[in-house]
């Protein structure tokens, strides 16, 4: 193999993260009958494709003539990186954004067995057919030229990443205020059922009827919308004005008992105090919670939907129910 600069290295990473796009591109495009433009990334690349080639090509430089050990090394390189880069990602933004836990003989479901084969037979072909005609293009590029190419698609790709980092954030925040809003909604009722079971009851039925009226806007309102953006908007904006008549329920509802002379119970002035403290914890939290409400912005929403859109397989074990709440707006458009 070649002696590569180190921009001969950058053109590589950048022509095989192209390829890796077009093939995750036009492979997740018929799955889900749908153009989607895949990866975490805006452009045409996929940075996994592209650095594992470089790991192929630099774990293969001693052992080029030999299929076998090319399978070995690329898969055992490869696989370590694509798990490597699964965790860290998922840490990093709560997201798994490839998930193998369905497939046989993964582990964590960062790596399988099968994607790991794969990876090896990618390496073969990467070095013994692929990377010949690839290698003999990049060394015909003057020098000069070269060194510009790679320095404008690096910092194209780096405001790229920027961009599509920020989106990542974007979403992390939002599935972790939707998971914590739900936890708080579920223990302000907790709270109000262990005051009162009837006003309790009362929230209940009063808050399913809103639900019911709301999913029926909702359906309405999804197709007077002109546009996929606005649909999504819409369904956001409803989920919204739901959660916000909750909160004024359980508010209401807290603050007719605080009014009221709580009855007198076997648990004595300690129960009475304690009831008390939780009715008045529950306004605290109503305020708290529409205050997170108008920090997750329409803005923020888009992002996160971007994401989603060019990551249809992404899942998280963490904010599963949150993730599926995004996705439903985006669904029912």
């Amino acid at each position: 193999m070649h002696s590569y600069h180190l921009s001969q290295w950058i053109l590589f990473f950048f022509l095989y993260s192209f390829a890796g796009w077009i093939w995750e591109s036009c492979y997740v495009s018929v799955k889900e009958r749908r153009w989607v433009n895949r990866g975490f990334m805006h452009g045409p690349m996929l940075p996994i494709y592209g650095s594992g080639a470089i790991v192929v090509l630099v774990s293969t430089i001693g052992v080029r003539e030999n299929p076998v050990l090319i399978f070995l090394m690329g898969m055992t390189g490869a696989t370590v990186l694509e798990y490597i880069t699964g965790a860290m990602m998922e840490k990093l933004f709560h997201v798994r954004y490839w998930d193998y836990s369905t497939q046989k003989f993964n582990l964590n479901g960062y790596i399988c067995l099968s994607s790991s084969l794969c990876w090896g037979c990618f390496s073969v072909l990467l070095v013994r057919v692929v990377h010949v005609p690839v290698e003999d293009l990049v060394l015909r590029i003057p020098a000069l030229a070269e060194e510009w190419i790679a320095l404008l698609l690096s910092v194209t790709s780096a405001v790229d990443l920027t961009q599509s980092f920020n989106e990542a954030m974007d979403m992390k925040r939002i599935l972790v205020q939707l998971e914590e809003s739900r936890e708080q909604m579920r223990q302000m009722q907790e709270k109000l059922k262990s005051a009162s079971e009837e006003l309790a009851e009362e929230y209940r039925q009063r808050a399913a009827a809103f639900a019911e009226e709301y999913r029926k806007r909702a359906g309405e309102k999804a197709k007077e919308r002109s546009s996929r953006k606005k649909a999504y908007l819409g369904q956001i904006h409803i989920r919204r004005e739901e959660y916000i008549h909750q909160l004024t329920l359980l508010a209401e509802r807290a603050e007719k008992l605080l009014r009221e002379e709580l009855p007198e119970k076997a648990d004595g002035l300690t129960g009475r105090e304690r009831r008390r403290r939780d009715l008045e914890s529950i306004r605290q939290n109503v305020l708290s919670e529409l205050q997170k409400l108008g920090e997750r912005t329409d803005r923020s929403y888009l992002r996160a939907a971007r994401q989603l859109r060019r990551n249809p397989t992404a899942a998280s074990r963490k904010f599963k129910e949150a993730l599926e709440e995004i996705r439903r707006s985006m669904d029912n458009q």
